[in-house]
């Protein structure tokens, strides 16, 4: 796969920084919420609603987006050969476990056995809750996408350079 130079200024890469740390952020509040809401789930007949993607802290993978939105913004301002490539491991991470994440959410969606009379109103809110994320999963795939781009586009446009002067430097001592 070959990049290009698209135009990102690293202010647009400071913004893309901040809002993946507040979706990160959301998501753990929302896996929070999520504990609350099904620790208070009571046994019934038809037992308790208790979900792929809570069993699983599919939400606490938001502390991954967390962590790369710092790094995002912290590449943004010291734009080094190290760090850019942290980072850009760190979004490649976060479109992995967004991937996942999507996939264990629409497999939850698609399934719904009894629970208790006493669970149902829970378990109904417990699916709003993960519709919810699940709308932001895409936001956060393309966030991370994006960045991952145009960070090979620098690191390709810097390695160019670096070989042209290892040229030049080979040319000027014949």
């Amino acid at each position: 796969m070959e990049c290009r130079n698209p135009k990102v200024s690293s202010a647009n890469i400071t913004v893309l920084g901040v809002i993946q740390i507040m979706i990160g952020i959301y998501h753990v509040l929302m896996w929070y919420f999520l504990l609350l809401l099904y620790m208070g789930q009571i046994k019934g007949v038809f037992g308790t609603y208790e979900p792929v993607t809570y069993k699983m802290g599919t939400s606490l993978w938001g502390f991954a987006f967390v962590i790369s939105g710092a790094f995002t913004v912290k590449a943004a301002k010291y734009q080094s050969r190290h760090m850019i490539l942290c980072t850009m491991s760190l979004n490649i991470l976060c479109i992995i476990i967004t991937i996942i994440a999507a996939s264990l959410t629409i497999v939850e969606l698609s399934h719904f056995r009894s629970v208790s009379y006493r669970n149902y109103g829970q378990a109904k809110l417990g699916r709003e809750v993960s519709r919810v994320l699940l709308c932001s999963y895409p936001l956060e795939f393309a966030i991370a996408l994006l960045y991952s781009i145009s960070s090979c586009a620098y690191l390709a446009g810097n390695q160019e350079e670096t070989f042209e002067s290892v040229t030049e430097v080979v040319e000027g001592n014949s």
